[in-house]
């Protein structure tokens, strides 16, 4: 059986949405810590506080989980076979970057620890922009 074209390109849109829209939310918590890091005060960030933000975190990265095994499991047309599968990695990797955020302030603030975990995210949503575009491009030429 073919992939559904018309659905594999609909559910990779809804999902870079979603993803979007659940970064929006954790974003005011994030710059809440980075800012913490810049000015060099994450001391006066409370245990409680980073707990909070943790939770936040946490809730959103289950939705990042859900996400990528919906991602697992679409067929891709075979000429965007490979680029999927290179979306896919850099999914995982924006997830484990989520995880090791979170990690980084379970007991204070880890500053190296949060700041390598931003950069994995950073890196990770390069490369999900990169297979988006090559995607697209694939795809418009039929």
């Amino acid at each position: 059986m073919r992939p559904n074209l018309g659905y594999y390109v609909q559910t990779i849109n809804d999902l870079v949405k979603e993803t979007e829209a659940i970064g929006e939310k954790m974003h005011p918590k994030y710059e809440e810590i980075r800012q913490a890091i810049d000015e060099k005060k994450t001391s006066e960030l409370t245990q409680e506080r980073l707990s909070e933000i943790a939770e936040t975190f946490k809730e959103g990265t289950d939705k990042y989980r859900l996400m990528l095994k919906k991602i697992s499991q679409l067929r891709p047309p075979a000429n965007v076979m490979g680029i999927h599968k290179k979306f896919e990695r850099a999914y995982m990797s924006y997830v484990a970057g989520c995880d090791e955020m979170i990690l980084s302030i379970a007991d204070g603030v880890d500053t190296e620890a949060f700041d390598a975990a931003e950069e994995k995210q950073d890196q990770a949503t390069d490369d999900i922009s990169f297979a988006i575009q090559r995607m697209t491009a694939l795809l418009l030429k039929k």
